[in-house]
């Protein structure tokens, strides 16, 4: 995955299980090779490429209220570096850097000054390229914050990310774009949330190659539509859920 791109993403779940089944209808995951003897981590498979992984909720996050979540992974070139980076620009680490057993390379967790928890990850390997718009691949990391202004300063600072285009979406405010350049394939968005909608998160975007399929394995499997479908000015349709465990996802096709 290039640098600076949204590269891997871990679902913190109550029933690992009942996620694998529920992903499995929705999205068409396999789990990627053996899993870890005592069941604590597996891997998301679309197709032979893996995406992600999957493990229990720690029992730590539990106690301070940390509900079901998916968590993003950048892809950076130091790991170290760039701790030192989010905690010089007001963000708290969660997880210190951590080496992945088998050499497969380091990460760390944090969140940033708002309080949305992300994650970065160094390859031993270096960048490859970004993953295709491709059904089973990610497509859109969004950010709902109680500041978008501050919050974009802060992961512009740290990643590099460049502002795009600015939708103004009335009552909702200003939807700002990001990615790596100012042209070219953007990440995600970024906005301020508005009133009882809840604390600052990232929301992860995944394609299907059908989305009213996919909505209706969502339903079917015990999760719940949140918002849409709707069309978005590219044109796609895009929906927002929550999955049976309550960790929140969005599709996009």
């Amino acid at each position: 995955m290039a640098l600076g791109s949204w590269c891997w993403f871990d679902l913190n779940t109550t029933d690992i299980e009942a996620a694998k089944a529920f992903y499995k209808a929705v999205i068409g995951w396999d789990i990627l090779g053996v899993e870890a003897p005592d069941g604590g981590y597996a891997m998301w498979a679309n197709g032979d490429a893996g995406v992600g992984g999957l493990m229990l909720l720690p029992e730590q996050a539990k106690a301070m209220g940390a509900p079901p979540s998916w968590v993003g992974y950048v892809e950076v070139a130091d790991a170290d570096t760039m701790a030192a980076r989010v905690q010089a620009l007001g963000g708290t680490l969660y997880a210190p850097v951590t080496v992945i057993d088998g050499g497969r390379g380091r990460f760390f967790v944090f969140a940033d000054p708002q309080g949305a928890v992300a994650a970065c990850y160094e390859s031993p390997q270096g960048p490859s390229a970004d993953p295709p718009l491709a059904p089973g691949f990610w497509s859109w990391s969004e950010l709902g914050t109680s500041d978008g202004g501050a919050a974009l300063a802060f992961y512009t600072e740290l990643f590099g990310w460049k502002a795009g285009t600015a939708m103004d979406m009335g009552p909702g405010g200003i939807y700002q774009m990001y990615g790596k350049t100012v042209e070219g394939r953007g990440l995600g968005g970024i906005f301020t949330k508005g009133p009882g909608m809840g604390p600052p998160a990232w929301l992860h975007y995944f394609r299907v190659a059908d989305l009213d399929i996919a909505c209706a394995a969502v339903t079917a499997g015990g999760g719940e539509i949140v918002n849409g479908p709707m069309q978005v000015p590219s044109g796609e349709h895009i929906v927002q859920a929550r999955d049976p465990q309550g960790a929140f996802f969005a599709l996009v096709a």
